[in-house]
């Protein structure tokens, strides 16, 4: 070294290039004879003979000095050499795969997606630990071994052209065909690079033996170097014990982060206690799907769709509808939002995408979903497969609620969200685009679009809607949306809708035996140009590929940047559907719930918001704080897929002069390099129990959606101990009465200004609605009946909500505010024992199909519902002195 320090380094065996090094520097009078002697001479048995252990039993480090040494016949180098390679030949026979194995570029890359580097090479061959957990095969190997063996090589050759190793500039880096880092359906990944060395060596390699050995022709004509030939003429020794490297049975799998119970992510039910939640991310656009087949699609800040946590309904997210024309039956890519059961049903989760898969009679459905890792887009893509006998025409319509919006202000006021929303489509593009007009100046403003593209030929022009009453339909819910359960024509309306929607349909026909495929894609960009710039690109069918697999690539990056394995990611998955979802089986007691009494804000003098969801960790242990460690990492992830949490810690050990534990939770926060405190993408709370009152414990601990202890096992015990529960069964269908055979008009003229569905009674103190089978009014009819301290809205189909002190912020029931749909979050039901038949005395949340009467007066609302023998009547209102 320059500073005339020996090198940290150890690398002293002959079988390596430090042998070529060794030469040169005795040639040059450098070093004295006796270091060529001290290089490391271990052997190992291979095949009838011994050969020298090498570091990593690669090609490169036997052959790559014989590109200029001229090792005798019949010596110890020329010997090994020929071992090696025929070990070299039987090691890719026993692996299935061709030969050449040595240090190269394999499928992984960093975060500037550079493939990553690293020394391979066969078990028993080289004092490496774990050299059979990888298989990858270096062409150049191949041309290295060809100066012993170049017969066999050039068989080789032929047989990694045909593995796709070949390209329009030569072979390339390598072949990886190492399991664990290939994509789901096996096929082995060719590494598209060209390293100029290897190149080098390849040219040198195949020039020695084409062109009558000229390189060590001309390093052996220095005459330096020939006085030193007599090193190479080493015999093998005799009497010398020969052993097997122990590193060939030395597994590397030593870190906590590897021990995890290997989980495949496969479900064959939607109808699971808590949704399953699945994240994909590309860092800014991220999509949440369960498998049901609702979730949400968000970039940065803004809700690009509209999502409720609702973990019972689960009917929120980007819809794919299909209808039989012929026979008018209606099921979706998912389960929802048609609820119609399928004959089998599978989901399964990757790191990089979401599969679905149901068959429907003899119909098969598959849908992938993936976001793309380059632009801000999400794609699905639709396959349906005619299993039948007989030709099909299918109607797939698309389904999403626009917001480009911040989340929790369209939650707070979605009618008002609404209003800003502009659509249009742009023909040149088929494409429907849609921006939020910004209030203010300081207003940010995205764009999005939507697109379908159909292979092959479809039947019929393309049809869209963005208008969602005239989508589903007044009083209708997603599952008995009029414009796909009624086979409608989609109205092509645009505009400044009142409650925007991106819908597109194609009608495509599948020959028997035949499959259609329709690509889905949503992308956001910050100005119109850009996006239609995107939607041009995506109108691609081609790019659901190249997409596919740069999100696997992406995957892989992350994965291995954060230092996370595979069974681990879908760890931290699992704990994210109790974070998105409220799951008890790892929330606080009820008794925690019951007790406490402080409000979030009793959070805020310890720099905790309450804003996000928290995963609170119980420690009192040093020995548990790989835990934290492990919790740090899932945090890291979650960001990294557009999921903030705050995670705080209770640092249960007892006080002591020496807080080991505190120290050690500290340590392991600054080497994490997350922030401590607050973030806009979660923060890092490190709290002490000595400092901390019990009731503001207790307090986050109720607010926290996961509580982790420490002392109950590591986090995939405590995550995966309720898995074992079985789905719920499929939900009972109600069993509703039928409309009677004659119904009675409605009284038009005892009611004033009869409108067709209402007027108001003769003494003008109610206002009357009288509603036929399967009829509803244009818009809801709300009365609001309240005292100064108490008060309910109910409107004429009975839905509505009760409020005390604030009807805005302290709602006891739920209110949707949509106009169209209209859902109940009150109702009273009846049921008769003898027939099982279930009526409700107004029109929700069981949509009757049966006249009734709505009156709404001052102070008070009642219903009137009549069914064959049966008359209910419901009164609604407020004591005006009590607040009941």
């Amino acid at each position: 070294m320059g500073d005339h320090r020996l090198d940290g380094s150890f690398y002293d065996l002959l079988a390596s290039e430090a042998r070529l090094a060794s030469y040169v520097a005795i040639a040059q009078g450098k070093l004295p004879q006796d270091h060529w002697f001290h290089l490391g001479r271990p052997l190992t048995p291979v095949g009838k003979g011994s050969a020298l252990i090498s570091w990593s039993g690669s090609m490169f480090e036997y052959l790559m000095p014989d590109l200029v040494l001229d090792v005798p016949t019949g010596s110890l180098l020329d010997t090994t050499a020929r071992l090696v390679v025929a070990r070299q030949i039987r090691y890719g026979t026993e692996r299935g795969v061709p030969w050449g194995i040595s240090e190269s570029a394999f499928n992984a890359r960093d975060t500037a997606l550079s493939y990553q580097y690293s020394n391979f090479g066969v078990s028993g061959l080289g004092l490496k630990r774990g050299l059979s957990e990888d298989l990858v095969i270096a062409p150049y190997a191949t041309a290295l071994a060809a100066m012993v063996n170049p017969r066999a090589a050039a068989r080789n050759f032929r047989a990694l052209a045909r593995a796709g190793a070949a390209g329009e500039f030569g072979f390339y880096e390598a072949i990886d065909y190492t399991r664990s880092r290939l994509p789901e359906n096996g096929n082995p990944a060719i590494v598209r690079a060209f390293m100029a060395h290897h190149q080098g060596m390849t040219l040198v390699a195949l020039g020695n033996v084409l062109a009558g050995w000229k390189m060590r022709q001309r390093f052996h004509a220095e005459p330096m170097v020939q006085a030193t030939e007599l090193l190479l003429q080493e015999r093998t020794p005799r009497g010398v014990g020969v052993a097997r490297p122990r590193a060939e049975e030395v597994g590397t799998h030593l870190h906590v982060r590897d021990f995890v119970t290997p989980v495949l992510r496969r479900f064959q039910s939607p109808h699971d206690a808590t949704p399953r939640a699945h994240i994909l991310s590309n860092g800014r656009y991220s999509v949440m799907v369960t498998s049901a087949g609702s979730g949400y699609s968000r970039f940065e800040t803004f809700a690009v769709t509209r999502w409720r946590e609702d973990p019972t309904r689960d009917a929120w997210g980007s819809y794919v509808y299909l209808r039989d024309v012929q026979s008018g039956k209606v099921w979706s890519a998912g389960h929802q939002p048609s609820g119609a059961e399928a004959d089998s049903y599978e989901v399964a989760y990757y790191e990089d995408r979401a599969e679905f898969r149901r068959l429907d009679g003899s119909l098969s459905t598959s849908t992938e979903i993936v976001v793309s890792p380059e632009d801000n887009a999400e794609l699905r893509q639709v396959s349906i497969t005619n299993l039948g006998v007989r030709a099909r025409e299918i109607d797939v319509t698309s389904y999403a609620e626009l917001v480009l919006n911040d989340a929790k202000a369209d939650d707070a006021h979605p009618a008002f969200s609404n209003l800003f929303v502009e659509t249009e489509f742009v023909a040149g593009l088929d494409a429907l685009i849609a921006t939020r007009r910004p209030r203010s100046r300081d207003d940010a403003r995205i764009w999005a679009a939507h697109l379908m593209i159909a292979e092959g030929i479809p039947t019929g022009s393309l049809q869209y809607e963005t208008d969602r009453s005239r989508f589903v339909g007044r009083g209708h819910s997603l599952s008995s949306a009029t414009a796909v359960v009624e086979g409608t024509p989609l109205s092509n309306t645009v505009g400044a809708v009142l409650d925007p929607i991106f819908s597109l349909r194609r009608r495509v026909r599948i020959p028997p035996g035949g499959s259609a495929r329709l690509i889905l894609a949503t992308l956001v960009a910050p100005t119109r140009e850009e996006l239609l710039s995107l939607a041009d690109k995506y109108r691609d069918p081609a790019i659901f590929v190249r997409t596919v697999t740069l999100a696997w690539t992406q995957a892989q990056v992350q994965l291995r940047h954060l230092q996370i394995s595979a069974d681990e990611a879908h760890l931290f998955q699992r704990l994210a559907t109790r974070i998105l979802y409220s799951d008890p089986t790892m929330r606080a007691s009820e008794d925690t719930l019951k007790r406490n009494r402080n409000s979030e804000s009793a959070l805020w003098g310890y720099g905790i918001s309450g804003d996000r969801p928290i995963v609170f960790l119980r420690i009192d242990q040093t020995e548990d704080r790989d835990i934290f460690r492990q919790l740090l990492r899932a945090q890291e992830y979650w960001r990294l897929k557009g999921l903030a949490v705050d995670l705080v810690v209770s640092n249960e050990e007892a006080p002591s002069y020496h807080p080991e534990l505190q120290s050690s939770l500290e340590l392991l926060l600054r080497t994490s390099g997350v922030s401590n405190g607050d973030s806009s993408r979660g923060g890092v709370y490190v709290l002490r129990t000595d400092q901390v009152p019990a009731n503001i414990r207790e307090t986050i601990a109720a607010a926290a959606r996961v509580v982790v202890l420490s002392r109950n096992g590591s986090l995939a015990d405590q995550v995966l101990r309720f898995l074992s529960r079985r789905p719920t069964s499929r939900p009972a269908v109600a069993r509703l009465p039928s409309p009677p055979v004659s119904e009675v008009s409605p009284p038009r003229t005892a009611l004033a200004f009869w409108n067709g569905l209402g007027g108001f009674s003769e003494d003008g103190r109610e206002y009357v609605t009288i509603l036929g089978s399967g009829q509803s009014t244009p818009a809801p009819w709300t009365n609001v009946v309240a005292n100064p301290e108490f008060g309910f809205l109910v409107s004429e189909s009975g839905s509505g909500y009760t409020w005390s002190q604030n009807s805005r912020e302290n709602q006891l029931t739920p209110w949707s505010n949509d106009p169209v749909s209209d859902p109940a979050g009150e109702a009273l039901y009846l049921r008769d024992e003898e027939s099982g038949e279930i009526w409700t005395p107004t029109a929700l949340p069981i949509r009757q199909d049966l006249p009734y009467v709505a009156a709404h007066g001052q102070g008070y609302s009642r219903f009137e519902h009549e069914s064959h023998d049966l008359r209910l009547e419901l009164w609604q209102f407020v004591d005006p002195d009590d607040p009941v």
